[in-house]
């Protein structure tokens, strides 16, 4: 692959006037893991098998991002909800597959129509200062995120016996080699092969011998054994930050960028993203009804420790071979996990300092690039070898904390995908806005219960829910109200369909061109008070992780 730079360059040296790619490494032939297309293919696909084999040149990014966010925290997550609340936290999975999918589709727009990555969109379009903000948060919480895959590996090869001063620095070693080989389409196989073992939670899942009916009873009737209280509100919270994360943003984008997608491709793109959700919230599934089913009755059920003693707890109650695979779907899910995460940071860091940022190149040609990625992975291995540091606690802390600033971050993702100057015709539609800030509100919602139930403990929960939703309800009316009121003033080019093969061939211009959007009064109050208030929920949640830490 040492030839893919060369292969790219000199078209990228005539691109780079009138478009917005920053590495020339990003222009050229898609080149995944099951297959390669070229950079001036403009053939029809007529007939499944020749969909199909596009398909599987594409597919990738979207199923990668999706099955690396089950990861070490995922699975502790997951296994916490089944083994201390049986199946009835299981109905907020299936309610994160549209989530997921909005999310993550808005960035498989924004990174085949612009050539940017995330970080980088955000440091142009809002000011040094707001990219500093969106990509400082990323680094805390990513970093915590990859100290716990270390935790993870030590817990998956400790059930085995050995010692994390083996483990952990081994497969520390093991990612800088996979991620630095100069190979997109090497790095993507590697990858591809840890979402096939994700497939091991199914045969884990069988040796629990589930029962159908609790299953549908819990994955369609919402509700919570034992009452909803601070402690139930935050595991709620962390499994909608365990599944979907801020890092998913970053990472997405820019590996779209890196494998070279563009809008011709973005349906493709779209179909990897969508399959991916479903496979990720099916292995979720899977996890927790194994532990609901593995510990019901049994004197482990409702004392979750770590994901360690899950393993040895299904050892005890489901015989060696449902442990055995328990620490094997851990090890899988942190190495994984590890690999999407870091590179999805050292994607951000050389989206934001504008330094060579691509799988394509070689260690020596894009050394800011992997040094920050080896770098991540050292640290963070060299914090869980650590004596006594309070890995429970880092734990513990991460997935909520992921749920709690997801809603700055998919704001963001928002304003960028109603930017016509980014997206020219593929801006986001009003269904679709109407459909995010809906998710938006619901994370708002569910972080505010946290804090409130923080702050008071003795709090009605229910009716606390039943209040902030009435208040989101009119927020989104009043919004809806307001949204059309605009449209119905733009100029009637804007509200034109614009024809597919303009669509397919538009790409954001140079970043250079673009006037900075000006923010309105409102707007830029609204951005402040979010942030005050994400500074305050997370002092909180601390407060609350350190209470159950203890």
């Amino acid at each position: 692959m040492a030839n893919d730079t060369r292969d790219g360059a000199a078209p990228a040296a005539r691109a780079s006037a009138t478009t917005a790619v920053l590495d020339e490494a990003h222009i050229g032939d898609i080149r995944g893991a099951l297959g390669t297309i070229s950079q001036h293919d403009v053939g029809a696909r007529k007939g499944w098998g020749a969909r199909l084999l596009t398909l599987a040149a594409i597919i990738g990014p979207g199923l990668i991002v999706m099955v690396g966010d089950n990861d070490a925290g995922g699975v502790a997550t997951y296994s916490e909800a089944g083994q201390n609340y049986g199946n009835s936290l299981l109905w907020v999975l299936p309610l994160l597959i549209p989530v997921l999918v909005v999310n993550q589709e808005m960035v498989v727009r924004l990174g085949a129509v612009t050539g940017v990555g995330h970080a980088r969109l955000i440091k142009e379009r809002f000011g040094r200062f707001w990219g500093m903000f969106s990509v400082g948060d990323l680094l805390v919480l990513d970093f915590l995120t990859i100290v716990t895959e270390f935790i993870g590996v030590d817990l998956a090869l400790g059930y085995f016996g050995v010692s994390k001063y083996i483990s952990v620095p081994i497969a520390a070693a093991a990612l800088v080699v996979m991620t630095a080989t100069g190979s997109f389409r090497r790095w993507e196989r590697f990858m591809l092969l840890f979402v096939v073992a994700n497939f091991l939670v199914v045969p884990l899942a069988i040796f629990a011998h589930p029962h159908a009916g609790p299953v549908l009873h819990g994955l369609t009737v919402p509700g919570i054994a034992g009452g909803a209280n601070s402690t139930s509100v935050l595991l709620i919270i962390s499994i909608v930050g365990t599944t979907v994360a801020p890092w998913q943003l970053f990472f997405q984008q820019s590996n779209i960028v890196d494998k070279r997608i563009t809008p011709r491709w973005i349906n493709y793109e779209r179909a990897d993203t969508v399959l991916g959700s479903f496979v990720t919230v099916i292995g979720a599934i899977a996890m927790v009804v194994t532990c609901a089913f593995a510990f019901a009755h049994s004197h482990y059920f409702g004392n979750f420790t770590n994901a360690g003693g899950v393993a040895k707890a299904l050892q005890h109650q489901l015989g060696h071979g449902a442990g055995t695979l328990y620490a094997l779907v851990l090890l899988n899910a942190s190495i994984i996990g590890a690999a999407t995460v870091t590179l999805g940071t050292s994607y951000a860091v050389g989206d934001f300092f504008g330094v060579h940022h691509s799988l394509h190149r070689s260690f020596f040609d894009a050394k800011g690039f992997y040094a920050s990625f080896a770098g991540l992975v050292a640290v963070a291995a060299v914090i869980v070898l650590i004596p006594r540091a309070p890995l429970g606690l880092i734990t513990l802390a991460v997935q909520a904390l992921a749920g709690v600033l997801l809603p700055s971050a998919a704001v963001f993702l928002l304003l960028l995908c109603n930017d016509r100057d980014v997206l020219g015709p593929w801006v986001n539609r009003p269904w679709l806005n109407a459909l995010a800030c809906l998710i938006i509100g619901v994370l708002l919602v569910m972080s505010l219960v946290l804090v409130a139930t923080t702050v008071f403990p003795k709090v009605n929960v229910s009716a606390l829910c039943l209040v902030l939703g009435g208040a989101l309800l009119c927020a989104l009316v009043l919004g809806m109200v307001l949204a059309a009121l605009r449209r119905r003033a733009l100029p009637a080019a804007q509200k034109a369909a614009v024809p597919r093969e303009h669509r397919e061939s538009w790409r954001m211009p140079s970043l250079a061109l673009l006037g900075r959007p000006t923010w309105s009064r409102g707007r830029l109050v609204g951005m402040w008070a979010l942030r005050g208030y994400l500074v305050v929920a997370v002092v909180l949640l601390i407060v609350k992780a350190v209470q159950l830490g203890s």
